[in-house]
C-alpha cells in the first residue's frame, strides 16, 4: 500500500472513531436529558421549539407533532402567550441573561389549572453557533397549594390566639370578686380558663369537633364519686371551632353550678344532657340542647344575675345565634337552648348534621 493510501485509510479510521465518540457522547447526553423530571424545551432565536424532552410530553399530555416547530407562545391553547414573558425570553438571547422561576398560572389542556415556573438560559455551545434557549418548566402547583394552606393555618392560629386573649380578659374582668377570697377567685377563674382550654383542645387537631365528644370532654373532670351525668350518644352534630368554644364554656358553667348548688351537690342528684335536630322553612338545621337536673336541691331564680348566667344567655344569643330558656324548678334546674346553622339536607335525628358558623 502506498504512503498516500495509508494516510487516507488512517484518516478514515480516525473519522470513524471520532464519529463513534461523538455519537456515544450524544447518546449519554440524551439519556441524561431524558431522565430529567422537569419539562425541558430548546427554543430557536425566533422562540420556536427545536426540541423537547419526554418529561414535557408527559407533563402536558402532548406529542412531538403538536410541539416541534411550533412557536412557544402558540403551544397548548396559548397559555404561554404572555407579553412580559415573551419580552423576558427575547432579552435572554442578545444579552446572555437568564430568567428564573417566572410564575405562570393558567388552565392547560388536559391537565387543568396549574402553576408553572419558567426558567430560561442561553446555551453556551449550540449547533452551528445558533443562539438557542434552554427553557425549564417546573410544576409548582402542589408547592403553591401547600404554601397557601400554611398561610391559612398561620392566619387561623393568629385569629385563635387573639380570641383566646380576648376571652381570657373577659373571664378575668367578669368573674366577681365581691365577697370572695383571692383563693376562691383563683379557683373560679382557673376553672373557667381550663374549660376554655378543653373546648379548644377538641378542635385543635384540625378536625371538626362534634357532639357528644365535646360535652364529654367538658364534663369528664366532674365525674368523680357517685355523680351521675348522662350524655346522649345521638344525634352526631359537627361543630366548627366558632361554635365548639362557646358551647364548651356554656357546658362548663352548667356543670360547675350543678356541682356547687344543683343536682351534683347531693348524692342522689342526676344530670341529663341531650339534644335533637329540626329543620326550619329555609332548610336550616336547628340544634335544641337540653340540660336537665333532677333529684337536686330546690331551685329558685337568683336575686342578682351572676356572670355565669349572663355568659350563658349572651353566648347562646350572640355566639350561637339562638335563644336560651332557664327554668328554676322545684325538682331541679333546666336549660333549653336552640341554635340555628347554615342550610343542610341532614335533618333527621339519626343523621350527622352541621352546626357551623
Amino acid at each position: 500500500m502506498s504512503r498516500k493510501n495509508r494516510e487516507a485509510s488512517e484518516r478514515i479510521v480516525d473519522l470513524d472513531e471520532l464519529y463513534r465518540l461523538l455519537r456515544a457522547s450524544h447518546v449519554r447526553a440524551q439519556g441524561v436529558v431524558d431522565t430529567i423530571r422537569d419539562a425541558l424545551l430548546v427554543l430557536g432565536p425566533d422562540l420556536t421549539v427545536i426540541s423537547a424532552n419526554p418529561a414535557f410530553y408527559r407533563t402536558f399530555h402532548t406529542d412531538r407533532e403538536a410541539t416541534i416547530d411550533v412557536p412557544f407562545d402558540k403551544l397548548g391553547d396559548g397559555q404561554w402567550n404572555i407579553e412580559e414573558l415573551r419580552l423576558l425570553l427575547e432579552q435572554v438571547i442578545p444579552r446572555s441573561a437568564s430568567v428564573f422561576d417566572y410564575e405562570v398560572t393558567a388552565e392547560f389542556p388536559k391537565i387543568g389549572l396549574r402553576t408553572m415556573l419558567v426558567s430560561a438560559q442561553r446555551l453556551a455551545h449550540s449547533v452551528n453557533e445558533q443562539r438557542v434557549l434552554l427553557v425549564t418548566l417546573s410544576d409548582a402547583t402542589e408547592r403553591r397549594r401547600g404554601e397557601a394552606e400554611k398561610d391559612i393555618l398561620i392566619g387561623e392560629l393568629d385569629h385563635r390566639i387573639k380570641n383566646l386573649l380576648s376571652v381570657t380578659h373577659a373571664l378575668a374582668r367578669q368573674t366577681d370578686v365581691a365577697g370572695r377570697s383571692a383563693e376562691e377567685y383563683r379557683d373560679i377563674f382557673l376553672g373557667r380558663f381550663e374549660a376554655l382550654g378543653r373546648s379548644m383542645e377538641v378542635t385543635s387537631t384540625g378536625k371538626i369537633a362534634e357532639l357528644p365528644a365535646l360535652a364529654r370532654a367538658i364534663i369528664e373532670p366532674y365525674l368523680d364519686g357517685d355523680r351521675v351525668i348522662l350524655v346522649a350518644d345521638e344525634p352526631k352534630v359537627d361543630l366548627q371551632p366558632s361554635k365548639a368554644t362557646p358551647l364548651g364554656m356554656i357546658l362548663h358553667e352548667l356543670v360547675t353550678n350543678a356541682t356547687k348548688y344543683g343536682a351534683l351537690s347531693v348524692s342522689d342528684g342526676q344530670v341529663k344532657v341531650d339534644w335533637d335536630l329540626s329543620t326550619d322553612e329555609d332548610n336550616a338545621t336547628w340544634v335544641h340542647l337540653r340540660w336537665e337536673e333532677t333529684n337536686g336541691p330546690e331551685t329558685a331564680p337568683p336575686e342578682a344575675t351572676g356572670f355565669g348566667t349572663r355568659l350563658i344567655s349572651f353566648t347562646v344569643e350572640r355566639e350561637l345565634g339562638g335563644g336560651a330558656e332557664l327554668s328554676y324548678r322545684s325538682r331541679g334546674f333546666r336549660l333549653q337552648a336552640a341554635s340555628g346553622s347554615t342550610p343542610s339536607s341532614s335533618t333527621s335525628s339519626g343523621c350527622r348534621a352541621p352546626w357551623s358558623a
